[in-house]
């Protein structure tokens, strides 16, 4: 398969994407089993990053529904697939710096249809088959995830009632293990798809891949490895965020929001909606808070959450579709866009350093402000 330089550099692009994708979401599929003590946070996004990789190879579905469904592929360049992924990995770092866990597939979505739009115009978005697959489904998924973990929530704590709460809590933190891995399982089959769907629409948009044809197998490897590394280097400002920002999480609770999760995640992905997975596990931890008596659920961090969801879209088709306009000029403009890229992601880590969130402090008060610490991501 002969690649041209343009290509390579999509394709690398997109594996970064994966690898911000990863990093991103280990706050979806760990939070709650780190808050609760059930696993410990390295032990946690080892067995999360693993899963992801397996998950990858578990089906193909959702990858098809991006690569020949949300744009007409005759008139998608390469440099606007670019374009589109700049846009998606600096919303990525931004919604990351902030510890705001948004919407990886919305950034990717937006990215796109944002540089596709500029391009070749509103004609070349299959409008119906975004409304279809991708808004209604993040309008529905938190709701429905959520009603399914506030029953849930109810019903472990009335079967418990009477138990000794020691021993509740030891059960419970037994069952996360395996709720917490099937959430990763769930994760890696439908996120890592997300890149296999560009990087076959690269390929088929640039001649090397018939239309409609599925993901080959060093795609699929190279998205499940990228997003398992990205989420073995753990999000560990987005976990603080999803395991203490939303509500305090007790492991019966913790339990029902990793399980409401995986059951909706694996549905949609056996359907081919790429649901977000961030709106998806929000919507079972607010569920939780809702379903325990007397429980606090912090609804001015729901809020910036819900306005980081609103802006995800539109944000980044706006940095996409700039980005695709520069690259559409050549060689050179895809150079300065990634040039631009990385002195911007570099400046967002530097920042973050100000402020660390480690292994060690995840745990702490959000509100708190660690001492100088060697900085994680």
């Amino acid at each position: 398969m002969d690649l041209s330089f343009l290509v390579v550099v999509v394709i690398i692009t997109a594996l970064v994407f994966d690898f911000t994708n990863g990093f991103h979401d280990t706050a979806n599929a760990m939070a709650t089993s780190i808050a609760t003590g059930a696993l410990r946070p390295k032990v946690a996004v080892t067995v999360s990053a693993v899963l992801n990789l397996v998950g990858a190879f578990i089906s193909t579905a959702v990858a098809t529904t991006i690569s020949s469904g949300l744009v007409d592929d005759s008139k998608m360049t390469v440099p606007i697939i670019f374009g589109g992924l700049v846009g998606a990995i600096l919303w990525n770092l931004v919604t990351w710096y902030f510890g705001l866990p948004s919407s990886s597939s919305h950034a990717l979505f937006g990215g796109l249809i944002g540089a596709t739009w500029i391009a070749a115009g509103s004609g070349a978005i299959n409008f119906g088959t975004v409304v279809q697959k991708i808004i209604l489904p993040a309008i529905a998924a938190p709701i429905v995830a959520g009603a399914v973990a506030l029953v849930g929530t109810f019903l472990a704590y009335l079967i418990t009632r009477r138990a000794r709460k020691k021993s509740v809590e030891a059960g419970y933190n037994k069952g996360q293990i395996a709720s917490a891995s099937m959430l990763s399982l769930a994760h890696g089959t439908g996120d890592a798809q997300k890149t296999m769907g560009v990087i076959t629409l690269v390929l088929i948009t640039s001649g090397s891949l018939a239309q409609g044809s599925p993901p080959p197998t060093w795609v699929i490897f190279s998205a499940g490895l990228a997003i398992a590394l990205g989420t073995y280097f753990g999000g560990w400002r987005i976990i603080r965020t999803m395991g203490k920002g939303l509500t305090e999480i007790e492991s019966p609770q913790g339990f029902t929001a990793e399980s409401s999760s995986t059951a909706v995640l694996l549905a949609s992905s056996h359907l081919g909606f790429p649901l977000s997975t961030t709106q998806v596990c929000s919507g079972s931890i607010l569920g939780t808070g809702l379903g325990k008596r007397l429980a606090e659920v912090h609804w001015t961090v729901a809020r910036r959450m819900a306005v980081a969801w609103l802006f995800t879209l539109p944000a980044a088709a706006v940095v996409g579709a700039l980005a695709g306009q520069v690259a559409s000029s050549g060689n050179f403009g895809v150079v300065i866009v990634a040039v631009l890229a990385v002195v911007a992601s570099a400046g967002i880590y530097v920042a973050s350093r100000r402020r660390p969130v480690t292994p060690e402090n995840v745990n702490d008060d959000p509100a708190s402000t660690p001492a100088t610490t060697t900085a994680v991501v």
